[in-house]
């Protein structure tokens, strides 16, 4: 029996259910005076706790895939880095196998949680990188956000002070934080390890939650009437860095990332604005935004409802509307996840000029020992997308035969070149 299977749920069901009669049976006779009855009825009580608690257990770890197996749950995790799957054809029908922070949208925060991140850059931040930690303040929503933010250590090099950098926005899941994306995510600890070994551009890493209004999940919609997410993350947040950092201007110089909730906010934002986002990297996401408890009403009433829910409905997006140009990377287990069919069939639907590409592991849980093996790739792969670098000077106030200054060992990506 799987761990996540429903006959392991029903077994434990069973098994508690029996426990509970069995008690209720032989408690007369437990209830005589004595030592031995004391412990007795001490532990009959404590197996049916632990019986109805394991029950329980199973039944949640079914429903949210925490373990998607009995070895995962003991500690035995294959930590092999896992690689990208190209979809056969650009229709998506193969087979899938300025540092110091002085802006005012941007802002010094506590450094409590930063103590706590392991593996961080220390030193020289022209030799190692530096991670801040910042709050945002979004100008037209009002929300204020805390952020760590991971600058490489070009950042700091002279030989790149004229140079804006590309950017990656990675979103934690619900109810996740800041400090999930750093410590278990391991974000900028993999970007600078993928940057010093040259398969990675030099690239800011802003490491942030979707999380706006807490505790309601606002899915990266703007609501009627409620929080603004989407207009926070896709107009507040890179304007605030833009402002605050060398960061790329164009929209070929941005991407998005997160896993769960935050990976379906970063397909969101992206095919919802490519304008903004042109490169999206989804562990374990969904494709439809839905109400539930934790939402409450995400699209209001009235005739625009049912606008507002099919705009949110990736599907639906392929389906009906132009496929933007943007490039998206989705990641989902075979076994282990139950967003796999879902997963496939989005692939599927992609058309051109929108692209797809995949990780499609055989073995993986809805946890961060999945979605770690995940993140080499998906980095390696979404910076590949970006355009590097952007000269701080205006094109047309370069002094003739004035070249931007590229990274050491590194060349534009193609789909730089082609974007330029």
């Amino acid at each position: 029996m799987g761990l996540t299977s429903e006959t392991t749920v029903y077994v434990m069901v069973a098994l508690s259910a029996v426990c509970v009669a069995l008690l209720v049976w032989f408690w007369p006779r437990l209830a005589r005076q004595g030592p031995w009855q004391v412990l007795g009825r001490l532990a009959a009580v404590g197996v049916t706790q632990v019986a109805i608690i394991a029950a329980f257990a199973c039944w949640l770890n079914s429903s949210y895939q925490f373990f998607g197996s009995w070895g995962e749950l003991f500690g035995n995790v294959d930590t092999t880095p896992v690689g990208v799957t190209q979809a056969a054809d650009q229709q998506g029908n193969g087979a899938v196998t300025g540092v110091s922070v002085k802006g005012s949208l941007i802002q010094p925060a506590g450094d409590e949680q930063l103590k706590r991140v392991s593996g961080l850059p220390t030193g020289p931040a022209a030799v190692n990188g530096r991670v801040e930690s910042v709050k945002v303040i979004g100008r037209r929503t009002g929300v204020v956000d805390p952020a760590f933010v991971y600058l490489p250590p070009q950042y700091f090099q002279k030989a790149y002070h004229r140079q804006r950098f590309p950017v990656i926005v990675a979103l934690s899941g619900y109810p996740g934080s800041i400090f999930n994306l750093a410590q278990y995510l391991r974000v900028s600890q993999t970007a600078a390890a993928l940057q010093r070994s040259g398969q990675m551009q030099p690239t800011i890493m802003v490491m942030i939650r979707p999380t706006i209004a807490p505790p309601r999940d606002t899915e990266c919609v703007n609501v009627p009437g409620g929080p603004q997410t989407e207009t926070f993350l896709a107009k507040d947040l890179p304007e605030a860095l833009k402002a605050t950092y060398r960061a790329g201007h164009d929209a070929s110089s941005w991407g998005v990332m997160g896993y769960s909730s935050g990976g379906s906010c970063a397909l969101q934002l992206t095919m919802r604005n490519p304008g903004v986002y042109t490169t999206a990297g989804a562990l374990s996401p969904d494709y439809k935004v839905k109400d539930d408890p934790t939402t409450g009403n995400l699209f209001g009433s009235g005739l625009g409802r049912v606008k507002r829910v099919n705009g949110h409905d990736l599907m639906w997006r392929l389906k009906h509307l132009p496929a933007p140009q943007v490039s998206v990377l989705v990641a989902d287990s075979k076994h282990g996840e139950r967003g796999y069919p879902q997963t496939l069939a989005f692939i599927k639907a992609v058309r051109a000029p929108m692209r797809v590409v995949s990780i499609l592991p055989d073995q993986g849980s809805h946890n961060f020992p999945t979605w770690t093996r995940e993140m080499p790739a998906t980095l390696k792969w979404m910076n590949q997308q970006l355009t590097f670098p952007q000269d701080v000077v205006p094109r047309h106030h370069r002094k003739p035969g004035h070249t931007a200054v590229r990274a050491a060992g590194t060349a534009p990506s193609k789909a730089a070149t082609k974007r330029r």
